[in-house]
């Protein structure tokens, strides 16, 4: 099974293949992806790795972790599951933030496969009631 780690604290502009001999030099194996920005393609100065096991994981932490790199100490820690998909309502990643509630529908119209006797179908209430609305509003000359 293999372990993710986060690594972060990296500098905005770095070698890639220099970080890679940094990993190489702990052990075989180790796959590094940095995160870029959607819009620069800049690295947003944190990335990834996949080691193998928890063991080498443990020891790329021991090695690495508050190293120097490029100007940065280096950040490196197991990297924890994701808490909610993506999209979803109220996804906010900022730590220490409260949950947003979902947005509630204004003119919500619920549906009924049933109809009762003499009530109008619920899929048109809305129009039915700005028509009656309209008509009550109408003035006609007799």
């Amino acid at each position: 099974m293999s372990v993710r780690l986060y690594v972060g604290n990296l500098p905005q502009t770095f070698d890639a293949k220099e970080l890679e001999a940094l990993f190489s030099n702990v052990g075989e194996g180790v796959r590094f992806k940095a995160v870029n920005d959607r819009e620069t393609g800049g690295c947003r100065g944190f990335g990834f790795a996949n080691v193998e096991d928890l063991a080498q994981a443990e020891a790329v932490i021991a090695q690495l972790n508050g190293k120097d790199f490029g100007g940065s100490t280096l950040r490196i820690e197991i990297s924890e599951q994701r808490r909610d998909s993506r999209g979803a309502a109220g996804a906010d990643r900022r730590p220490g933030s409260a949950p947003t509630p979902a947005r509630k529908s204004v003119n919500k119209v619920v549906h009924a496969d049933a109809v009762g006797e003499g009530a109008p179908d619920p899929r048109w209430a809305g129009e039915l009631a700005k028509l009656k609305n309209l008509l009550a509003n109408q003035k006609a000359a007799v």
